[in-house]
């Protein structure tokens, strides 16, 4: 079976002592590829994602700029991430969006930075990592309005990390964004989320670590690996009552054509 971790850091300070066996481990346990995204660490962590993608011709790059750091969203940073964006090996904007539960950034700051990194989007012709959570709905429904109005239809998008409920994934759907789940799937407490799963068709479902966060439960409070979203998977193919090679061939190709990744023998 083979899996792509479509969401995850493995450029964090985290694995500076071990990065290199970190990804081989990943790769003897089926990760054939992996997106490396470069915001949440900064406007520069873009850059170093960009560097191991460089490195390793299994692992690809986004770059944005993540609502935590949304004020770091300026003339200049706009410059860096619009350049970023041209890379071959950067495949996608992100992640960004709205974080209304720390609230790290103001939300005006928030909105500003997702609009614009959109239409970055929609005029690069590149996806879109989207972070949402809230500890209500306003950052869910302020998103699909800056969604619509920016991408106009033409542009796909992912809900990273995905733990809202069933009525806005499926409002999501029809918006041309897909559904990715973390290894909270797999939590004992996440009964509810995994009813969502079971709603959602796997057609329109990813996979993802968000590693170094979100250890899959079996390794809660350890750092995550990208060899570990296996366990998303598994726990999908049951929650879906279907053999797990069904939810790591149709995950991958989702993935893929997500990406736009290139096959894996290129």
């Amino acid at each position: 079976m083979s899996w792509i971790d479509s969401h995850c850091h493995v450029t964090a300070d985290r694995y500076d002592e071990d990065r290199d066996a970190v990804l081989e481990r990943a790769f003897a346990a089926g990760v054939e590829r992996l997106i490396c995204v470069g915001a949440g660490y900064g406007l520069e962590a873009n850059q170093q994602a960009i560097d191991l993608a460089e490195r390793d011709p299994r692992v690809f790059a986004t770059a944005g700029i993540h609502p935590h750091d949304a004020e770091v969203w300026d003339d200049a940073g706009r410059a860096r991430v619009r350049a970023w964006l041209d890379h071959p090996r950067v495949m996608a904007v992100g992640e960004c969006g709205l974080d209304y539960y720390y609230e790290n950034s103001p939300r005006e700051a928030q909105r500003r930075a997702f609009a614009e990194q959109v239409a970055l989007a929609r005029e690069t012709d590149l996806p879109v990592s989207i972070h949402v959570r809230d500890r209500g709905t306003d950052a869910y429904d302020e998103l699909l309005d800056i969604w619509r109005a920016e991408g106009r239809g033409d542009v796909d998008g992912v809900l990273h990390c995905y733990t809202h409920d069933t009525p806005f994934a499926l409002r999501a759907l029809d918006e041309r964004l897909r559904v990715s789940f973390s290894g909270i799937v797999t939590f004992k407490r996440a009964a509810d989320l995994r009813d969502v799963a079971r709603a959602l068709p796997l057609e329109a479902l990813l996979v993802e670590t968000d590693a170094p966060f979100l250890a899959p439960e079996g390794h809660r409070g350890r750092r995550n690996e990208p060899a570990w979203v296996v366990a998303v998977g598994e726990t999908l193919a049951g929650v879906k009552q279907v053999p797990v090679e069904e939810v790591a061939r149709t995950t991958t190709r989702n993935a893929a054509a997500f990406y736009r990744l290139p096959d894996a023998t290129e």
